[in-house]
């Protein structure tokens, strides 16, 4: 069976697993999970790859059972660590800027997304690249409670670590899947940064209705009249324009 190369030799699923097997896949799911460097790792491909090869006995040898039960606990355990380490070190990190491997715009992504979502971001986060590097280290920076932040970390871990693995397990035995698993995994890239170009369109329609607001009203538009409260507490409705006269109502 041969896939096609998603980008860099080292960075193509199957290349990865036959050149480092087990190991290789924990490493990159736990980097991925919570580490800095590990945003640009090629989890969502790599999970369903895994369980493809699971089911054909190809390159990796163990159980089912044991490699999901590895690869969730690589993907807790590395939100752990970032959600320690954005608690410990993170606020410093923050006001240092952008370098190689720290980008400011990635952490405004990931703020914008648990500040949308709340703890259930933990989750969602999982299965959105980059988003999901981020997001616990963010998590740490805010203190989320600890309690919560394990709680909804399992559940993420479990429902991405193992429900990727199987689901490229099962697909991996119909036939169609089988014979075109290079248009597959180029699929799941796809559709795995989809979430990623909603949330960068909706920044750019955001940061535009922002600029349009501090704009003001453009020519030919009139300033939407301001209450005046003093007056309304004394029964006389007024209204105050843009340029700071006031017009009595009725």
């Amino acid at each position: 069976m041969t896939t096609l190369a998603l980008g860099p030799s080292w960075l193509d699923p199957t290349s990865l697993i036959s050149s480092f097997q087990l190991i290789g896949i924990l490493a990159v799911v736990f980097a991925e999970s919570g580490l800095l460097i590990g945003f640009f790792l090629p989890g969502d491909s790599l999970l369903f790859t895994t369980g493809l090869l699971v089911a054909h006995g190809q390159y990796l040898t163990q159980p089912l059972w044991l490699v999901c039960l590895l690869v969730v606990a690589a993907a807790i355990a590395g939100d752990q660590v970032g959600y320690l380490f954005g608690r410990r070190v993170g606020p410093s990190l923050l006001r240092r800027g952008n370098s190689r491997l720290f980008r400011q715009e990635n952490v405004e992504k990931a703020s914008a997304f648990f500040e949308r979502h709340g703890p259930k971001a933990i989750v969602l986060a999982r299965f959105v690249p980059i988003v999901r590097t981020f997001v616990p280290i963010v998590a740490g920076v805010g203190r989320m409670d600890y309690r919560t932040f394990v709680i909804f970390n399992a559940v993420g871990g479990v429902l991405w670590g193992g429900g990727v693995t199987l689901l490229g397990y099962f697909l991996g035995q119909v036939a169609f899947v089988r014979d075109h698993i290079d248009l597959i995994l180029v699929a799941i890239v796809l559709v795995s940064v989809v979430p990623v170009g909603f949330e960068l369109l909706r920044g750019r329609r955001a940061a535009a209705k922002a600029l349009r607001g501090a704009a003001g009203p453009g020519p030919g538009q009139v300033a939407e009249p301001v209450a005046d409260p003093v007056a309304s507490r004394a029964g006389r409705p007024v209204e105050r324009s843009g340029s700071g006269g006031r017009h009595r109502a009725g």
